[in-house]
């Protein structure tokens, strides 16, 4: 029997701990269950109850009944109905059957004390037993009496299911505030992670992957982390928190922007490069609501807390638009796009771009490590590739030019060598015989190969082709159009992409007159 003042200890742990009382004394009962397994030797299954008022313990076996000796499928935990009845009449099969001790087997050298017992310890219970009788050991040992071995396994057993239901209180609590923003404070560092302190009772951890390489914290410091994930894993704090995840971007706009927060203005997407650069997509649903001037607030006070929050993380607030080519110039900003072309990526399943910018605009678009362009592509959800107006002038002039080279190939064949202008019919029947029947093969040919033939010297080989040259006389000509054609393109395509360069920067100052117009209305009503 305990103290009549357990049940106040347990109640007090409990509260302690934040967990269920009910929890802490079956943890307690399962422990003492252990100890006594412990003490006796035995694998019966030994059941403990505990008296939540007076302390009082009572330790019993709890057996099986089954029907018939071909139901037993593990004598230790059940018996027969037969043998129930011998014990208590009213047995019947599919029940249980209470029992205050076990049996073992009285033997002079014990090879088994499982189910074995030294005849002097059994004389100890029964005086007149000997060896070969079956002796009925009591469980009737104080808790207190049950050794220090069973006690240790008892404490070991209490300490982890107490473990074990804290864990599970907390899992309950914070399993469904993932994605959250949690306010802690920097309780220790472990190998390079950062061990945060959320409520008093509750750690969490911050990995080495998910800090920032931009920031430093120290013992004690104050902080604002996302939840990621909730683990029930039985080391280590369970609840992971991150600084690098882009929801924490998006929770601070919430707490920063009213309009964020009420859902007027919604983020439609988020990516950071941690500590350096960041990309968020909002979009309003009221006509007269600004969502970038909403999210930068009065002279960029809202977006600048935000930064500072980030240690420095610079931040692209982008307006949203349902047009892909539109949502890529835009998400590619402060880079000046020319023009956009949307093809599908059927291996990744996504939209593929090819942006194409002015010589002077490439590197600001692609960005620091590419780092520009890649944030954009994965704030549209696409693969974006950037060129330059010379490098697509160039490879335009390769395509065409190889296209030329195989139409005037393709021509060169076609022509008989007896249609070459100023070639001798006998030179030209000289020349079929011997398999130069068509242009190209003469182009192609050396004045030694032509030599060659019969009937032709050095000097009429060199005249052959001198002849062959005058008469593809449309190689040079095609080559002359081709440059024309591809000039007067570019030329086209600059003026294009100047006027729509003209209308973006009306567009830009138009948007910041009325931004200032807002700023300076909003300053008088402020003052009013």
């Amino acid at each position: 029997m305990f103290n009549e003042n357990i049940g106040k200890d347990i109640r007090a742990l409990a509260f302690e701990k934040s967990i269920d009382v009910e929890k802490v004394f079956t943890a307690l009962e399962d422990a003492l269950s252990t100890a006594a397994k412990k003490y006796y030797r035995t694998r019966e299954p030994i059941h403990t109850t505990l008296d939540r008022e007076n302390g009082h313990v009572e330790v019993f076996i709890l057996k099986q009944v089954v029907a018939t000796p071909e139901d037993v499928e593990d004598p230790i935990v059940q018996l027969t109905v037969e043998d129930a009845r011998k014990i208590d009449p009213a047995a019947e099969a599919g029940g249980t059957l209470r029992l205050d001790h076990i049996a073992k087997v009285v033997v002079d050298i014990v090879e088994d004390p499982i189910t074995e017992i030294r005849t002097w310890d059994a004389r100890k219970i029964d005086p007149e037993v000997e060896s070969g009788d079956l002796v009925q050991i009591p469980l009737t040992k104080p808790p207190e009496e049950l050794g220090r071995i069973a006690a240790q396994s008892a404490k070991q057993v209490l300490y982890q299911k107490v473990r074990e239901a804290e864990r599970e209180k907390i899992y309950r609590e914070f399993v469904g505030k993932v994605g959250t923003l949690e306010n802690g404070y920097v309780k220790r560092f472990e190998r390079g992670d950062m061990i945060v302190d959320l409520n008093g009772k509750t750690e969490g951890i911050i990995p080495r992957s998910n800090q920032s390489r931009a920031e430093r914290y120290a013992q004690g410091d104050r902080i604002k982390a996302v939840i990621t994930e909730v683990h029930t894993q039985p080391k280590g704090p369970q609840v992971v928190l991150s600084r690098t995840h882009p929801d924490l971007l998006i929770k601070l706009f919430e707490m920063e922007v009213p309009e964020i927060y009420d859902g007027t203005v919604v983020i439609k997407g988020a990516v950071r490069e941690p500590g350096e650069r960041a990309k968020i997509a909002v979009m309003s649903r009221e006509r007269d609501v600004d969502p970038v001037g909403a999210c930068v607030g009065m002279k960029g006070g809202r977006v600048q807390s935000i930064i500072r929050e980030l240690r420095g993380e610079k931040i692209d607030i982008i307006p949203w638009d349902e047009d892909i080519v539109k949502y890529a110039q835009n998400s590619l900003a402060p880079a000046r796009i020319t023009r956009v072309s949307v093809t599908s990526d059927a291996e990744a399943h996504k939209p593929h771009l090819d942006v194409i910018v002015d010589n002077d605009q490439l590197s600001l678009a692609i960005g620091k490590r590419g780092l520009n362009v890649r944030l954009a592509a994965d704030l549209i959800r696409a693969k974006i590739d950037i060129k330059s107006e010379e490098e697509v002038k160039d490879e335009v002039a390769d395509a065409l030019s190889q296209m030329l080279q195989a139409a005037l190939a393709e021509a060169r064949e076609e022509t008989n060598v007896r249609d070459i202008e100023g070639l001798d019919e006998e030179l030209a029947t000289m020349l079929e015989d011997a398999g130069y029947d068509d242009l190209d093969s003469i182009l192609n040919a050396t004045p030694e190969d032509l030599s060659a033939i019969d009937g032709i010297d050095l000097e009429t080989a060199v005249a052959i082709i001198d002849t062959a040259r005058s008469f593809d006389s449309l190689s040079e000509d095609d080559e002359d159009r081709y440059d024309t054609e591809v000039d007067e393109e570019y030329a086209e395509d600059e003026e294009e992409g100047e006027e729509e360069g003209g209308e973006a920067e009306a567009g830009d100052e138009a948007a910041e007159g009325e931004s200032e117009d807002s700023e300076v209305e909003e300053e008088a009503g402020r003052e009013s």
